[in-house]
């Protein structure tokens, strides 16, 4: 299996989906806590939209709600956004106080020996974590990637 990250800001939907095409992903996890933006913008990453999109394209759609931050957690990283002065959109990492609560209340909990599993039964090969944020350090699904690449030692490509 093949591990990959992406984030929507900064692209546009067919830049989307072509990365998606062009790099072979067959399987799609979603990580957001909402499955929603805000605007026209990005309306194509909408849940009901995206799953639709994805299933044209033959891509598997898994939500993973364990995986995502709860909105305490988010809230700590809003604070720090604000105390600098940034936006969600233009952030550069995440916030040490939210990778400390991320790990300890989310990933913690989460088996991703069962995820694992769940990936082979659906004979997934290339497997992209999806989150909203341009910057992978700037998101949670770095974190993700990271205790993927310790434990399986699989490589991550940020798309």
């Amino acid at each position: 299996m093949e591990f990959y990250t992406i984030g929507v800001y900064g692209t546009t939907e067919q830049s989307f989906f072509t990365n998606l095409k062009k790099n072979g992903i067959d399987t799609f996890c979603d990580i957001r806590q909402r499955r929603g933006v805000r605007g026209k913008k990005y309306s194509y990453v909408n849940s009901t939209y995206l799953q639709n999109k994805l299933e044209e394209y033959g891509i598997k759609y898994l939500y993973i709600n364990e995986l995502s931050p709860t909105t305490e957690i988010r809230e700590l990283q809003k604070e720090i956004d604000k105390k600098n002065g940034i936006s969600k959109s233009t952030r550069q990492e995440i916030g040490k106080v939210f990778e400390i609560e991320y790990k300890n209340k989310i990933l913690s909990q989460f088996d991703f020996d069962s995820l694992i599993n769940i990936l082979e039964e659906n004979h997934s090969h290339k497997i992209v974590f999806f989150c909203v944020e341009e910057n992978p350090e700037a998101c949670h699904r770095s974190i993700v990637a990271k205790v993927i690449h310790l434990k399986y030692n699989n490589f991550i490509k940020h798309l």
